[in-house]
């Protein structure tokens, strides 16, 4: 993590520079500084170490608060279901928008909105110039013509924990709305992307629902009822 590898140098060197100092100090005194003296010269040192370390605490230190969009260069939905229990089957959706406000410096009041489209279903199923299994699944599953996007809304995001959080909120899908929590990893930030020059967070997330739930039963539990679902993506702020 860019961010926090710069906090870390950053942070050694202010202790190294506190410990030269003292030695400085003591040099040109002749070896003469007081207990006392020396105590408070290291004392400096410890706040600005425990100082640094505070602020390390935090990995959004430094970043922006507000709206960050996902880069869809750099993001992916897939989702798993046992196929008769010989194998799992893969899926992805191509197309979605994401919105994640963020508030850096209390993460807990963040929020993330999720919208995708069904008919960007991708199975990579061969030959699909005689079945698009990616229309069928489209179509005849998940009645896309009635119900043409899936949503995700958060009502509720927990403090980090290091790297690790929660998101709870509600996703809907063929028209039905039922909570889901999904387990989330900061994976790093950094106030300037390396090409667009412009903060840049990023996240995982993963879940397991039970379609069924939802509505979305066909050949459940043959093809599995419960889905996991595998989220990626790097969002830049909307402001620059």
């Amino acid at each position: 993590m860019l961010h926090s590898a710069h906090a870390i140098f950053e942070h050694r060197l202010r202790f190294a520079s506190c410990i030269l100092i003292n030695l400085i100090i003591e040099t040109l005194t002749m070896n003469r500084l007081t207990l006392f003296s020396r105590a408070l010269v290291l004392a400096s040192c410890l706040f600005v170490a425990t100082s640094s370390a505070q602020a390390q605490d935090n990995p959004l230190a430094g970043i922006p608060s507000g709206s960050y969009t996902v880069d869809l260069t750099h993001a992916s939905v897939i989702w798993k279901v046992s196929h008769f229990g010989f194998s799992t089957y893969v899926g992805r959706f191509n197309d979605f928008t994401s919105t994640i406000e963020l508030d850096a410096e209390d993460f807990a009041k963040s929020s993330v909105s999720v919208d995708i489209k069904v008919d960007s279903l991708d199975t990579d199923y061969p030959n699909p110039e005689k079945e698009d299994f990616n229309k069928v699944l489209a179509e005849d599953w998940f009645k896309s013509a009635d119900h043409p996007s899936i949503t995700f809304k958060s009502t509720a995001v927990s403090a980090l924990a290091g790297s690790s959080f929660t998101i709870d909120g509600e996703l809907t899908l063929m028209g039905q709305s039922h909570p889901v929590t999904l387990n989330a990893t900061l994976n790093g930030a950094t106030p300037s992307h390396p090409f667009a020059k412009v903060p840049l967070v990023g996240f995982s997330a993963t879940t397991s629902i039970d379609r069924t739930v939802w509505g979305l039963s066909k050949y459940a539990p043959k093809v599995g009822a419960q889905v996991a679902i595998e989220i990626e993506g790097e969002f830049l702020n909307s402001a620059k």
